[in-house]
C-alpha cells in the first residue's frame, strides 16, 4: 500500500489531455535546457576562466557573476524536476490504470532510492579525504552509486505491466533528482556563503574563511560530477520513447 504522499502525487488522470502533455514538456525542456547549459557553463567556461584571475579581480567579479547565474540555475533546475516529475507521473498512472496495478511501488522507489543514492554522494564528497580527494577516484564511485541505484529501480518495478517510458525515465529522471539534490543541497548550500566572505572581502577587506578553500573544491567536485551525469540522463530520457529497453 503506498502512503498518502506517495498516493496523492500519483493523482494524475490517466486521460489528460495532449495539450496538457505537450506544455509540461515544453517546460520541462525549456528549464531543462537552461539547467544543464548553466551547468556546462559553469564546467567548462567560468571554472577555469576564475582561476586564471587573482584574488582582487575574481572578488570584483565573482559576486555578481555568480548571484545571477545561480539563480537562474537552481531555479531552473526545480522546474525541470518538478515538471518532469509531473509528466511521469501521468506515464505511471496510465500504466497501472491500464494494467488494474497500484503505481505505488513505482513512485515511492524512485524517491527512496535515488535519494539514498544522493546522500551516498554527498558521503563520498564531504570527507575530501585521501582517495576521496581525488576527482576520477570519486567519480568511479559515484559511477558505481548511480548504475547500482538504476538497477535496483528496474529490478523492483519487473512486473511486467511497467512501460519503457516509465522504467527509462525512473533512471533519467532518478539522475535528475540527485542533480537537484546536488544544486540545492551542496552546490548553493556552499556558494551562498563563498559570494557573502568574497563580497565582504572586495568591499571591507574583510577576510576569506579557511574552510572556503574546502568549500570551494567541495563545491567544484560535485558540479563536475554533475556535468558527467548529464550524459546518461540524457541518454534514458531519450531512450524513454526512442530506443527500447525495458518493459513492454
Amino acid at each position: 500500500m503506498a502512503s498518502p504522499l506517495f498516493a496523492a502525487l500519483a493523482q494524475v488522470s490517466p486521460g489528460s489531455t495532449a495539450t496538457t502533455q505537450i506544455i509540461i514538456r515544453w517546460i520541462h525542456l525549456v528549464a531543462g535546457i537552461t539547467w544543464i547549459g548553466l551547468l556546462y557553463f559553469f564546467t567548462l567556461v567560468s571554472n577555469p576562466v576564475m582561476k586564471q584571475m587573482d584574488a582582487a579581480t575574481r572578488a570584483r567579479v565573482a559576486p555578481a557573476l555568480l548571484s545571477r547565474a545561480l539563480w537562474w540555475f537552481r531555479w531552473s533546475a526545480l522546474i525541470t524536476v518538478l515538471a518532469g516529475i509531473a509528466y511521469w507521473m501521468m506515464i505511471v498512472t496510465a500504466d497501472a490504470h491500464n494494467a488494474q496495478a497500484s503505481p505505488g511501488v513505482a513512485i515511492w522507489s524512485f524517491f527512496l532510492i535515488w535519494t539514498v543514492a544522493f546522500a551516498i554522494e554527498n558521503g563520498l564528497v564531504m570527507p575530501l579525504k585521501g582517495p576521496l580527494n581525488n576527482g576520477f577516484v570519486l567519480g568511479v564511485l559515484v559511477a558505481i552509486d548511480v548504475a547500482a541505484a538504476g538497477y535496483l529501480y528496474v529490478h523492483f518495478n519487473n512486473r511486467g505491466w511497467e512501460s519503457n517510458r516509465l522504467l527509462a525515465i525512473g533512471i533519467g529522471g532518478g539522475i535528475g533528482w540527485m542533480l537537484l539534490l546536488n544544486v540545492w543541497g551542496i552546490v548553493w548550500r556552499i556558494q551562498k556563503r563563498i559570494i557573502l566572505w568574497t563580497r565582504a572581502f572586495a568591499e571591507q577587506g574583510t577576510p576569506i574563511p579557511e574552510k572556503a578553500q574546502r568549500m570551494i573544491r567541495q563545491a567544484l567536485l560535485v558540479s563536475q560530477i554533475s556535468a558527467w551525469l548529464t550524459l546518461p540522463l540524457l541518454f534514458f530520457m531519450g531512450a524513454a520513447s526512442h530506443f527500447p529497453m525495458f518493459g513492454k
